[in-house]
């Protein structure tokens, strides 16, 4: 990310997208909802009894529709009270065109990154 001398810098656009989203690590299991997603990651709403810290993997199964199901590996970027940022880790190679006709223009689009996302 390019970050500018006032504390701004560039992020990939979000899209704002309510979906569900099964988290998995192990034997531990979360439903959420998806609350943005973009072309780096996805935020999504904190479950109840959360366990889990900054820089842990996870799998997410993003159940879009109801055909789409996006299955990817991501690491805990952000937590705040109610929401979980997670960044992909790995994306399945037939999971990627999936993704990316999802984002649609999304896919290559930035927009300004405060210094505290939101």
């Amino acid at each position: 990310m390019t970050k500018s001398g006032n504390g701004a810098g560039m992020r990939p656009a979000r899209m704002r997208l309510r979906s569900a989203v099964l988290i998995s690590r192990g034997a531990d299991a979360w439903s959420s909802e998806i609350e943005d997603i973009s072309a780096t990651g996805v935020r999504v709403g904190r479950p109840d009894n959360w366990a889990g810290n900054i820089g842990d993997l996870f799998v997410l199964d993003m159940l879009i529709g109801d055909s789409l199901n996006i299955h990817v590996e991501a690491e805990l970027a952000r937590m705040q009270a109610g929401q979980l940022g997670f960044a992909y880790a790995r994306i399945p190679e037939d999971k990627e065109i999936p993704l990316w006709t999802l984002l649609g223009g999304y896919a290559d689009l930035t927009e300004p990154w405060p210094d505290e996302p939101a």
